[in-house]
């Protein structure tokens, strides 16, 4: 591939590729939105999220990258797209022990992205009930 000499003629290449990628993540929503339909037709307690099936996609997208775009970038970029999947399903809500900033907060924004609602709550058992008693999806908890 031949890249312009030119700066504004660069920029306007990049442009385009940003307005490319918009069209892709947002064709992409639609599939994923269908798949959601498609399971709770199937089950209507379903879930989207599949926690295996997001890392093959990682791992196969990591493998097949050819450069120049750092693969570990490549994790980071997928796991908020992933994140944004999943907030297409409804609000992902995570309880995590908290305060916010520590290791347990950081794991579970590692895990779920940014497209997530984070509890922090005092205890491990805290975290527990929460999922337990529906007011959260998902817990984090230190091991």
């Amino acid at each position: 591939m031949e890249l312009p000499e030119d700066m504004q003629q660069c920029r306007q290449e990049i442009d385009r590729l940003d307005d490319e990628i918009l069209n892709i993540l947002n064709e992409r929503s639609q599939y994923v939105i269908k798949i959601g339909h498609l399971k709770k037709q199937q089950d209507s307690s379903a879930h989207l999220h599949t926690p295996g099936r997001e890392v093959a996609i990682v791992e196969r997208l990591m493998r097949k990258n050819p450069g120049p775009f750092p693969s570990e970038a490549l994790r980071h970029v997928y796991r908020e797209i992933m994140s944004a999947s999943l907030s297409l399903e409804g609000t992902q809500t995570v309880a995590y022990l908290g305060p916010p900033a520590t290791f347990t907060h950081l794991a579970a924004m590692r895990k779920f992205g940014g497209s997530a609602d984070y509890v922090a709550v005092n205890s491990i058992k805290d975290v527990f009930d929460e999922v337990e008693r529906g007011r959260m999806r998902f817990g984090v908890v230190p091991i």
